[in-house]
């Protein structure tokens, strides 16, 4: 009974998304999490990540030859009228420019949707005001101020353009071997709303067990189960150097913007989204990792406090409180026994502690490790980002002179660390 009336429910939200378009497609990816919403809601609409309504052809043309200051027929060889994918900001397709044997992806901003989309998003502010006001104590607005500056920099495709060169450059520079894929840009085919850039070849990552299945591979035995953890690790690795170590790191991983290929590498596409770290905030989440990697709830405490996170506890047992709430917002392990989280249920952290300033800049932190933990719980591995990333964290601690290595060859934080505390 319950599974029909989630469809159904799943259905409504779906035609409502996709009618009204713009945030509120950016909506139904958030809710198409195997985390926080049932197996229903999230079949269908984690369709709008990649397959939301696209638009027009002759549209697209225009906007492509305005840009580009030429034809379709003068820049391409071939070019695909039918898209790859369409979402909330643009869509892409697959072309082939003359002169150049490469396949590439044209992305292309669909006409309007800037003004759309910064309306849906000062309206949402509105509601959040509201909110915060009444039922939930946790700093909302703050949230959707940086919700309004990240998503308006998603139509700038210059910007993504050398956000994508730099990622890039940084994870394969650092690694003997990238985690992830990072397309090529064709930097002479770039403007505010076209972008055009290598083809990767793969399917969506939430799609692997279907593929598996299809190649007679038993989804949940050990070879599946072997290859989805060494995916998520890539990922994961990936994601643990682009925050702790650079500081500058992409902050949209939903199934879309994922795909698996040949051999299990990983490409991680569209940079529209991604944020830079003040190095101050970038250590204090390192310190937060290790917290939450140790279980040490007075480590959560202190990193709170050095990140500018500020809380009011309406428990007996604030420390432990702390530690849960951070471990719900900055981490991927779920909880034991439990596959789906309710953050706002009566017995939840957030519902017992207040967050009355929550940094802006540490929403695109959440919103990627939000992210991640309905990747992996939609490929049914559970894992804490923070204990993978705690080696990582303690690295970029030392690299900036926070901890020092004792004649072991242990890290051990400076006493220094101690004194940020007000009152010590």
């Amino acid at each position: 009974m319950w599974e029909r009336q989630h469809e159904q429910a799943a259905d409504n939200i779906y035609f409502m998304c996709s009618d009204l378009g713009g945030f509120f497609l950016k909506i139904a990816q958030l809710l198409a999490k195997p985390d926080m919403a049932p197996a229903g809601w999230v079949k269908k609409l984690v369709t709008l990540c990649d397959q939301a309504p696209a638009t027009p052809f002759d549209a697209i043309q225009l906007v492509l030859e305005k840009e580009l200051g030429k034809s379709i027929g003068e820049i391409f060889e071939t070019f695909d009228e039918k898209p790859l994918g369409s979402a909330s900001i643009a869509q892409v397709h697959r072309a082939r420019v003359k002169g150049n044997k490469m396949n590439v992806v044209v992305k292309v901003q669909h006409p309007g949707i800037e003004r759309l989309m910064m309306t849906d998003i000062r309206n949402l502010q509105l509601f959040a005001l509201y909110m915060q006001r009444t039922d939930i104590k946790f700093d909302l607005h703050s949230i959707t101020k940086e919700m309004e500056k990240q998503i308006g920099y998603e139509f700038d495709f210059k910007r993504e353009a050398s956000a994508m060169e730099r990622i890039r450059c940084f994870l394969y520079e650092n690694n003997k071997k990238s985690p992830v894929l990072v397309p090529r840009v064709l930097r002479d085919m770039v403007t505010k709303r076209v972008l055009v850039m290598e083809y990767i070849n793969g399917i969506p990552i939430l799609s692997i067990g279907d593929e598996m299945a299809k190649r007679g591979i038993n989804p949940h035995g050990k070879i599946a189960e072997a290859a989805k953890h060494n995916i998520l690790s890539s990922l994961s690795r990936a994601y643990g150097q682009m925050i702790l170590k650079s500081g500058f790191f992409h902050a949209d991983p939903h199934p879309g913007n994922i795909l698996i290929c040949k051999g299990q590498e990983v490409a991680l596409l569209d940079y529209g989204q991604v944020k830079e770290l003040p190095d101050k905030l970038r250590l204090g989440y390192a310190n937060l990792v290790i917290a939450m990697a140790d279980d040490n709830a007075s480590g959560v405490s202190q990193s709170f406090w050095e990140m500018g996170l500020h809380t009011v506890a309406k428990c007996v047992n604030e420390q432990q409180e702390l530690l849960r709430l951070a471990q719900t917002l900055f981490d991927t392990k779920m909880p034991a026994g439990q596959t789906v989280l309710q953050p706002f249920s009566d017995d939840s952290s957030i519902k017992k502690i207040a967050v009355e300033t929550f940094p802006e800049e540490l929403f695109s932190v959440l919103r990627t490790v939000v992210l991640l933990r309905g990747l992996s719980v939609g490929m049914g591995v559970n894992y804490s980002c923070a204990q993978q990333w705690r080696s990582m964290a303690e690295e970029a601690l030392l690299a900036s002179g926070r901890v020092t290595r004792d004649g072991k060859g242990r890290s051990r934080r400076q006493a220094s660390l101690r004194r940020l505390r007000p009152g010590s």
